[in-house]
């Protein structure tokens, strides 16, 4: 029973252990009129009657809000979902009372003298309210509850979200800066200024402009696609001339999307990426498309993959969903097949 205690939201077993007894003796007073001096007297019979029944109640609403929760979990789906499971949870409960009642009555005898001075519709009537208040109850509780800590959870997700996007943020600062990329770059234009002083010095230039970008971009949450796309042409070109036609980029994006936005840095690691696992020589070069389509900015290549010690740990891919989940409710697509890898960004409205 108590495996479900996640889909209720929080454990209710202290909830129910009080609750339960509490109500039975509540109910023959508030609904019936009993007391204990003077007729109508409320009797220990009574009182076990209606702890039977509010336990059959209690425990069938709370699998019905069990299934309910279970069969429409999303946020979207709460006002479905409640309309579905109160209607659900007022037919079972009308039911068990009356069914569990004549049953009480008929076989048990617990309800012969349980309410003197009372119809027999009058009793119906009074246990059928009693049981429909106990249900709103019961509703009332467990909704506030779940909304509350699905609440908290939610500012807790959101806030380390936050976090997580900091430290993704610093992170793709480290891995375009980190010696290694700095100790590649430098030995291509270490090999390049003897042959071709004019293409150094455009070296040093796009060099320039990618770090330039990075520092200035660190902090913002999103950018204008163009300048993206601008700093990936940059860096493109620092690829280029280290791999010359071992690697083929191709960047084809129509105007009409360039003030669209996009997450910074996030081309930038999608095409470390792509050259960090996948083969780039002459026998098998290695090509990255990027192109725009259906409210995405798309990048894709021909899958290679190294015989690598370590797996990929999938930390870009992950700091860039992460860096989107802060947005809202956009989705970074992969798909990755036989031949290639595809990695879907979403564009951004103003």
């Amino acid at each position: 029973m108590w495996r479900n205690n996640y889909k209720i939201g929080f454990d209710d077993r202290l909830l129910m252990l009080i609750m339960i007894p509490v109500s039975s003796f509540i109910i023959p007073f508030v609904f019936f009129g009993l007391r204990f001096q003077g007729p109508p007297y409320f009797t220990w019979k009574i009182y076990f009657t209606t702890f039977i029944i509010t336990v059959a109640i209690w425990v069938g609403d709370r699998y019905v809000m069990i299934w309910a929760r279970s069969r429409y979990p999303q946020f979207a789906q709460v006002r479905k979902r409640l309309l579905i499971q109160s209607a659900v949870m007022l037919v079972y409960t009308v039911l068990a009372t009356n069914l569990l009642g004549a049953v009480l009555h008929n076989y048990c005898g617990l309800q012969n003298d349980g309410y003197p001075g009372h119809t027999l519709p009058d009793i119906i009537i009074n246990s059928n309210n009693a049981a429909i208040f106990s249900s709103l109850t019961l509703v009332a509780i467990y909704e506030s509850i779940y909304f509350m800590n699905e609440l908290r959870q939610s500012i807790e997700e959101k806030e380390m979200l936050k976090r997580e996007s900091l430290q993704a943020q610093l992170n793709a600062l480290k891995t375009q800066v980190n010696p290694h990329f700095l100790f590649n770059n430098l030995n291509t234009l270490t090999s390049v200024i003897p042959e071709n002083p004019a293409q150094a010095v455009d070296f040093v230039q796009q060099l320039s402009k990618v770090y330039r970008h990075i520092l200035e971009v660190k902090d913002e949450r999103t950018i204008p696609l163009k300048e993206e796309l601008d700093v990936l042409r940059a860096y493109a070109f620092l690829l280029k001339t280290r791999f010359c036609n071992n690697l083929d980029i191709k960047i084809d994006v129509s105007d009409e999307k360039m003030q669209k936005k996009i997450v910074p840095l996030s081309l930038q690691l999608l095409m470390e990426n792509a050259i960090k696992h996948n083969i780039v020589s002459s026998e098998r070069p290695l090509t990255i498309d990027v192109y725009a389509v259906n409210g995405t900015l798309v990048v894709s290549n021909n899958l290679q993959k190294k015989n690598q010690v370590f797996e990929s740990t999938g930390i870009g891919l992950d700091n860039i969903r992460n860096r989107y989940k802060l947005l809202g409710d956009k989705v970074v697509e992969v798909t990755e097949s036989s031949t290639s890898f595809t990695v879907s960004i979403p564009l951004i409205e103003n």
